[in-house]
């Protein structure tokens, strides 16, 4: 795994304008990879997810991992490159895997990442990489400041009652590990106000009463086998600390090289 990105499009051209204007808005210059898979032996496909620092020069809040899909073909000489921004990497590895990336190829990360704190923060990851679109997500937002999270407003289309639910995900950068919860609420209305004023824990899914525990421990050994998803040094933890001056982000960049 590596900082640079290279998704090898030299000699090929976009094959439409969509993907021009996606390979064009990412900019490269700022990026750190948290997880990659690259077909092999045929090269047709690269997938990855990125913390984009850049992002932190724009208007406050806005989710800062990136998770991008290429497809070459090679005999046409063309690629189709997607790209999409989610405030967490579960969002954005389950948004690669519904486009055809390998589960456990997506969620291998390390080095000097951050580490899941807990049993349930691995539970909750899986769930989400599981999902396909079972979470309609309606609204997220990252801080930069204290406390350092991120959260994902969701309709989850599964839940026979309480249907809004509520992803957060808190760094803790003296342990170097970060927690994710997930709550659950009646209306979206209530789940903004308790996003405001944070008057009480955060309200637990009731179906999470009813899990059985030799279950539990199943999904999390699952997930520790597959890999963990992981949050860079440079992501949550940049978020603490603002860029250096104004910067403006360049409207257009050239091909990744």
């Amino acid at each position: 795994m590596s900082d640079i990105l290279d998704f090898r499009l030299d000699d090929l051209a976009p094959s439409d304008p969509d993907s021009e204007h996606a390979e064009r808005q990412f900019w490269a210059g700022d990026v750190t990879v948290l997880a990659e898979h690259h077909s092999l032996p045929d090269g047709s496909h690269s997938y990855v997810v990125a913390h984009d620092g850049s992002v932190t020069w724009g208007a406050p809040g806005e989710p800062q991992v990136a998770a991008i899909k290429v497809a070459r073909d090679l005999s046409l000489k063309t690629f189709t490159f997607e790209l999409a921004y989610h405030p967490t990497v579960s969002f954005a590895q389950n948004w690669l895997i519904e486009r055809g990336c390998p589960p456990e190829r997506i969620t291998q990360s390390g080095g000097d990442l951050m580490k899941p704190a807990d049993d349930l923060t691995l539970q909750i990851e899986q769930q989400i990489h599981e999902s396909g679109t079972r979470y309609e997500v309606l609204d997220s937002q990252t801080s930069d400041f204290d406390p350092c999270e991120a959260w994902t407003l969701t309709r989850d289309s599964s839940a026979c009652q309480t249907p809004i639910r509520v992803f957060l995900e808190e760094g803790n950068f003296s342990t170097h590990t970060y927690t994710l919860r997930e709550g659950a609420f009646a209306d979206v209305d209530t789940a903004r106000s308790w996003l405001d004023d944070r008057g009480g824990p955060l309200p637990e899914p009731p179906e999470y009463s009813a899990h059985d525990s030799a279950d539990v421990r199943a999904r999390v050994a699952l997930a520790r086998s597959a890999g963990v998803a992981a949050v860079p040094k440079g992501g949550l933890d940049a978020h603490c600390t603002p860029p250096p001056g104004p910067v403006q982000r360049p409207a257009q960049q050239g091909r990744l090289l």
